[in-house]
């Protein structure tokens, strides 16, 4: 019997290990790509951003990682036998972003690869999003456009035509088939030559160095309201990484505990296409199967039931947490927010509600700041004008002997001249400046950046030093926080106004400081525009602390909040106030450009030196505008 199980053994593993082979060397077999030579979006994502942009592309857009989707079109033998070749990675672009494939690896030369990034970044630069044009004569279009605009792009285009042409193989296929087959070669030697796709019953075999014929589109989702207690079952958080973004759909949540579930065998191959399984409260216990499931799944069904999560997979949307209330300064002040669709600027839409900590406590500077503070103070009092006297004064320490020479002159002459203005006082210098500080206390700031530090930490360690800095000049300086829940309320924390002096009860608000919600940046800026208007020094610098995108659960998502931004930051200068943006978010480079220009924001890589490095910034740019 032992024998008989033994040998059972050993069937079993030759049979894993012959599948294993099979497997290997049909999908090798069967794919039509060379790893050897591929090119990663990621290696070059900077350079085609700026290559889009420079070429007259969106500068809205940000360059990001398109998901593969399900292809129709005909396939070989061995590509059914493999199951190989039934999704395809094509770009596109929406209102948010230019989408190219994650890597491009269908060329055996990594030159060609490189190549065809750059031309699709060319060819989403001409493209006018004209959606009532097929997509044949569209591509046809904007590449003859590309071509023309930019001529020194011919001949790497038709290198790559060529090379993209020897892997497009006519086979025994009905004739409707060849004749599309023949139109899209055509169309690709000489763009704009077809009029018209031939009609067939199946796709096209996909065209890489055209733009995606039916790209993906996400369904609207009504806002969630953000959970009574996100902490609730002590859920880990997985942030999942290089994920393309995926469809979505909204779906009923299902009965939690029913029964069975009933197949048919002949359908257990085609879960790809979808799944829509009652899991009930049998959660995911592997984090690494989660991430899998996540990366697989071409469309996210998404509903509430109200119950923790043992394994939570992070895509682009935080949950709020609930943060007590601070006391209401007043809740009446209306702003205007920007729609970047339909052109307008929205009278009285976001309502601000201004709070102060209710029961902040004067404290010291944290003892781990008090070296770095000293350091600082030292440095910015070198800033501070010099004590001078002011002259011609009708009162005064002193005579001013200029004066009363000049009245006892006048006088000897004949000249009647009042006795006044003959003194002369000293005072401390001051700088015409006013800064205001603006900073991001969106619930993106409870993350954590290592074993002892949140974001939020960090930016408090930042605003203690910043004031500590800033007092040691005498400038004039307020400093803010703000989070928004949808457009009402917009959430203003005042942790220091202009008028107020800098001192313990200030540091104590500082401390008091909660994650709050999300990020209407539009309106923090448009409400500290209001405040820096009722200062009245010659110079007004708006320094806004971030740590990421605009967002917030409304409309306010992608491109509607950027735009909406933007509006708010010419408006500023409109008003001759400067912008800055500091942030510690590595994708900043991805859309502050367009927000503030190249010149206009730093990114700081390692959040850690926030602290140490916001005031020295401060410094060089209060200098620059000197």
């Amino acid at each position: 019997m032992a024998k008989t199980v033994s040998d059972l053994l050993e069937l079993v593993e030759m049979e894993e290990h012959v599948g294993g082979w099979w497997h290997d060397f049909i999908t090798r077999h069967s794919e039509q790509r060379h790893p050897e030579a591929a090119v990663a979006l990621a290696d070059i994502q900077q350079l085609l951003g700026i290559w889009f942009r420079a070429l007259g592309g969106d500068g809205g857009l940000e360059i990001a990682t398109a998901d593969a989707t399900l292809s129709n079109a005909r396939r070989s033998l061995l590509q059914r036998m493999a199951g190989t070749q039934r999704k395809t990675e094509l770009a596109w672009r929406d209102e948010n972003a230019l989408r190219l494939p994650p890597v491009i690896d269908i060329f055996p030369n990594p030159q060609l690869n490189r190549d065809l990034y750059l031309w699709l970044g060319a060819l989403a630069a001409m493209d006018d999003e004209s959606t009532d044009e097929p997509w044949f004569r569209h591509n046809q279009r904007i590449s003859r456009r590309a071509l023309e605009r930019f001529p020194g792009l011919r001949d790497k285009y038709l290198d790559l035509v060529q090379a993209h042409l020897e892997q497009r193989k006519l086979g025994h296929w009905p004739a409707d088939e060849i004749a599309q087959e023949q139109a899209i070669r055509r169309a690709l030697i000489e763009p704009g030559s077809m009029d018209a796709l031939p009609p067939s019953r199946r796709m096209p075999v996909p065209v890489p160095l055209w733009l995606h014929p039916n790209p993906p589109q996400a369904t609207p989702m009504p806002a969630a309201e953000p959970p009574e207690d996100p902490g609730a079952g002590g859920g880990k958080v997985k942030e999942l990484e290089e994920v393309a973004r995926k469809q979505t759909e909204k779906a009923e949540t299902q009965d939690s505990d029913r029964g069975l579930i009933t197949v048919r065998m002949e359908n257990i191959f085609s879960w790809g296409e979808h799944v829509n399984v009652d899991r009930g409260t049998e959660d995911e216990d592997n984090d690494e199967r989660a991430d899998e499931v996540a990366r697989d799944l071409d469309k996210i069904s998404v509903t509430r039931n109200g119950k923790a999560a043992k394994t939570r997979i992070r895509f682009d949307l935080d949950l709020p947490a609930e943060a007590e209330d601070d006391e209401i300064i007043s809740d009446d002040l209306m702003l205007p927010e920007w729609d970047w669709k339909k052109r307008q600027l929205l009278a009285d839409h976001c309502r601000v509600v201004e709070l102060v900590a209710r029961d902040a406590q004067a404290i010291a500077l944290p003892k781990r700041l008090d070296r770095t503070a000293a350091k600082l103070r030292s440095q910015f009092q070198a800033l501070a004008p010099a004590r001078v006297w002011h002259r011609a004064r009708p009162d005064g320490e002193e005579v001013d002997l200029d004066a009363y020479l000049r009245y006892r002159t006048d006088r000897a002459s004949g000249c009647q001249v009042a006795a006044d203005n003959l003194y002369r006082q000293m005072n401390a210098g001051a700088r015409d400046l006013a800064c205001l500080l603006l900073a991001d206390l969106s619930l993106s700031t409870d993350t954590w950046v290592n074993d002892e530090s949140r974001v939020l930490d960090v930016i408090q360690d930042s605003l203690y030093l910043f004031a500590e800095s800033l007092a040691a000049t005498g400038d004039q300086f307020g400093i803010y926080g703000f989070s928004s829940r949808k457009r009402d309320p917009i959430r203003i924390h005042t942790i220091k106004t202009f008028e107020e002096t800098y001192n313990g009860r200030i540091r104590g608000r500082i401390r008091a400081l909660t994650p709050g919600y999300y990020t209407r940046l539009g309106a923090g800026i448009r409400y500290a525009a209001e405040r820096l208007k009722d200062q009245g020094a010659g110079r007004r610098l708006l320094l806004i602390l971030t740590d990421g995108k605009p967002n917030d659960l409304d409309q306010y998502e992608g491109r509607y909040g950027i735009e909406d931004t933007r509006h708010a930051i010419q408006s500023v200068r409109n008003l001759g106030f400067h912008p800055f943006c500091v942030t510690i978010d590595q994708k900043g480079n991805d859309y502050l450009p367009h927000l503030f220009g190249s010149s206009g924001y730093v990114v700081i890589r390692d959040p850690m030196e926030l602290p140490g490095q916001l005031p020295l910034l401060y410094a060089r740019l209060t200098a620059q505008q000197h």
